[in-house]
């Protein structure tokens, strides 16, 4: 008779858990005791391991794949050996990887390479054994061939990717016009991720104020997509360019505008709009996760990177525009400079957790963040390494109010570590096998 163990004990009832205890039963797969977006035990949990290619922690040598068991992901006499025993996925790079919300699928858009653009899905069995599906769409024609992509928390049913490309002067196949802006095309495209199809892409121009356009300031690209709690929004994160309107030169040192966020009708994907916060000026594009996160009090949180006054995290209201009255400065916060946001998880109940780094150093570091309090403190007994690395780090796992988190120093042996995110209490798990030159890139 197959059984499934409770992952987390405080879940029974007192009532039940004597019973348990008195009769040496167990729970069976038809007896659910679990409470909302608690993970079963033998759910799978995907590691994720990067190869360094021409330097070390640099990811650009392909990414290896291995499913363990939720219960073994927790277990701290267990140890796992990506790197040597996992499945390597289909990518020039790093890829970038969605897994549906009961672990038994993976999705991947390969990122650049010949198969750059295709989309494909795979049955998680356990270990190294993921089984493609037969059927891939490529949709490198619309988004290029290494789009940024996010799976909508809808069920499974849908990814958005985007893309921005042919960024050019209005003037530049005329010089004798003048000069009003630099634009590219952007793109964003949903997937059907059951069918494994193109549901619908739309493609236009995004164009900023007259006064910024002149400037030179333009969408350089997009990523990080969220659908609001109504359902009826696409938020999109930005990255800003800025170029010399005299010379066409990229500028790397300017007065940096508000961050912006792009606003899609879903499912039409259609009328976009752009939103602008006063209360900081980085871009909220993220880099190898998603920064936009829809937490349960309806409200999407925001992480910033390459901020004039460090990260910040931000928020948007139920009326799809920023609450210009909130914001979360983690230089504030913690007391650092320069603070910059690798990735970050909303858990539960106004919690989340940041990978930054600071200053001129490398070194990671993970912050708790209260939303709701507006505060944030590094979380201690985690490995205090200047080789911890988290610039590359894609997926968080979490179930009920805990958080999973592979952490090693570059090249170094692990653990995943269990962050409870109440409590703010750390437990350590599976030992991770590391490679010279290599890092843990997320638990999926």
């Amino acid at each position: 008779m197959f059984r499934k163990f409770i992952l987390n004990k405080k879940l029974l009832s007192l009532g039940m858990a004597v019973a348990l205890i008195a009769t040496g039963a167990c729970v069976e797969e038809d007896e659910p005791i679990l409470k909302d977006d608690e993970l079963e035990a033998d759910r799978w949990v995907t590691l994720v391991g990067a190869f360094m290619g021409d330097a070390p922690g640099d990811g650009n040598g392909g990414t290896n794949i291995y499913a363990i068991s939720y219960e073994d992901a927790i277990d701290p006499e267990m140890e796992f050996d990506v790197f040597d025993d996992g499945e390597p996925v289909k990518s020039n790079r790093t890829a970038r990887l969605q897994v549906s919300e009961d672990g038994g699928t993976l999705f991947n858009i390969a990122y650049g390479g010949e198969n750059g653009g295709e989309y494909a899905k795979f049955d998680i069995r356990g270990g190294s054994n993921y089984v493609q599906e037969d059927v891939t769409v490529n949709i490198s024609q619309y988004a290029g061939t290494s789009p940024r992509w996010s799976k909508l928390y809808d069920g499974d049913k849908t990814g958005i990717a985007v893309n921005v490309a042919n960024i050019a002067a209005n003037n530049a196949t005329d010089p004798t016009a003048d000069y009003q802006y630099y634009r590219g095309t952007a793109t964003v495209l949903g997937l059907d991720m059951q069918e494994t199809l193109i549901s619908g892409y739309k493609s236009y121009e995004l164009p900023l104020s007259t006064e910024e356009e002149l400037a030179g300031h333009t969408i350089f690209r997009l990523d990080a997509p969220v659908l609001n709690q109504a359902g009826d929004k696409l938020l999109i994160g930005t990255w800003m360019r800025k170029y010399n309107p005299s010379t066409g030169e990229r500028e790397t040192e300017w007065d940096r505008l508000g961050s912006k966020t792009l606003v899609v009708d879903y499912p039409s994907l259609e009328n976009p709009t752009l939103i602008t916060s006063t209360q900081a000026d980085g871009d909220c594009s993220g880099y190898r996760s998603n920064v936009n996160q829809l937490a349960d009090d309806g409200y999407i949180y925001q992480a910033t990177t390459r901020d004039s006054n460090g990260s910040h995290i931000l928020r948007i209201g139920s009326n799809n525009e920023y609450d210009n009255t909130y914001a979360l400065s983690l230089d504030d916060a913690l007391g650092l400079t320069d603070t910059y946001v690798d990735a970050w998880k909303y858990v539960s109940n106004g919690i989340g957790y940041a990978l930054i780094r600071h200053g001129e150093e490398d070194q990671g570091y993970v912050v708790r963040m209260d939303l709701n309090q507006k505060t944030a403190s590094i979380v201690q007994g985690l490995p205090n390494d200047p080789d911890v690395r988290f610039n590359q780090f894609q997926g968080f796992l979490v179930s009920g109010d805990d958080l999973l988190l592979p952490i090693s120093p570059l090249g170094q042996d692990g653990n995943i570590y269990v962050l409870h995110s109440q409590t703010n209490e750390v437990s350590i798990g599976a030992k991770i096998i590391n490679k010279p030159g290599n890092h843990f890139i997320g638990v999926f």
